[in-house]
């Protein structure tokens, strides 16, 4: 009984998404532990928000992640919560707030996402007074940074860390930070951060230049795939769809096909996402359709999990924890 997950899931999931749920695990583990490979994950929703970083965390303490590709919501969305969770508000009878009791949470200053409340003013404006000064001065010195870097910075700052309302060990951003996890966050301009910076340049406080775009992501993503790839073999583990999934994915044709250089495709592939197979959407693609791509190979482990990322993801990791 030393790892109760790991044999619930053994001997209950058997078939049908719980079936393609134990393979994915089973499949992880060994990639990461008997083939020494290195994994890439990708965060796209509100999976910060969910708490999905008390185990996040401890993957990436654990060396089960290599890398991590996510949304600017959810690079920003696990501080928020470390700093403001006891002002979090949980509202389990979502479905049947009217109108006006969603009036009545904007009035009182909380974004609700799905059951959960976001205060505004205890955690985004929180974060803001640490940041800001340092948006500022790489403005003021011309020295433009990726957005991860000034999180990572006032993550690993021990004056905000004093403010945290959870336990550090349950911050998947600080955990990633003490490691200098490579990080890359295409798109940071669709989040509450990125607003607010913008929002600064239009009240005349500091120009764009503090803050680096999502090419130059790319461009270190490249770097590194490139260094990574040789020594081992890539995984990739896709959390949701969005742009997290496929601007990390494309690394691949990139290289083959635009920079005309040679690398290993992902050897292993797993998305979890309640999106179908039709429709155009990119979050709903089957994994063989990403061979046509480039992207996979035939003989890449490909798993889909059709099923909530937030249910999913955690019995994974667990597993991969040997939990």
């Amino acid at each position: 009984m030393g790892a109760p997950i790991t044999n619930f899931i053994q001997t209950h999931y058997r078939h049908f998404n719980a079936g393609a749920l134990r393979r994915a695990a089973v499949g992880y583990k060994n990639f990461v532990e008997k083939q020494n490979g290195k994994m890439m994950v990708t965060l796209a929703g509100a999976m910060s928000t969910a708490e999905l970083g008390i185990l996040l965390a401890e993957m990436i303490r654990k060396d089960k992640i290599a890398a991590i590709t996510c949304t600017g919501a959810n690079l920003e969305e696990d501080l928020f919560n470390a700093v403001a969770h006891e002002y979090y508000r949980e509202v389990p009878n979502y479905r049947d707030l009217s109108p006006q009791d969603e009036q009545e949470l904007l009035n009182q200053q909380f974004n609700r996402v799905t059951d959960t409340c976001i205060p505004e003013e205890e955690a985004m404006r929180r974060i803001e007074q640490y940041v800001i000064p340092l948006w500022e001065k790489a403005s003021l010195k011309n020295n433009p940074r990726l957005p991860h870097e000034f999180m990572y910075e006032i993550a690993l700052d021990p004056k905000l860390q004093a403010e945290f309302q959870i336990p550090k060990q349950n911050s998947w951003l600080v955990a990633a930070a003490e490691k200098n996890l490579p990080l890359f966050v295409p798109g940071w301009e669709d989040s509450s951060l990125g607003n607010m910076l913008v929002a600064l340049k239009h009240n005349k406080r500091l120009e764009l230049n503090a803050v680096k775009s999502g090419l130059y992501y790319m461009d270190n993503l490249i770097n590194w795939y490139q260094e990574i790839s040789q020594k081992h073999p890539m995984g990739f583990f896709q959390i949701g769809g969005g742009t997290p999934g496929d601007f990390s994915i494309c690394v691949v044709p990139t290289i083959i096909q635009d920079i005309k250089d040679d690398c290993p495709m992902w050897q292993y592939f797993c998305q979890i996402t309640d999106a179908v197979e039709s429709y155009g959407g990119y979050s709903g693609a089957a994994a063989s359709e990403k061979i046509t791509w480039g992207k996979l190979t035939t003989e890449s482990e490909r798993h889909n999990i059709n099923s909530d990322a937030t249910i999913v993801a955690p019995l994974i990791f667990s597993y991969v924890l040997g939990m």
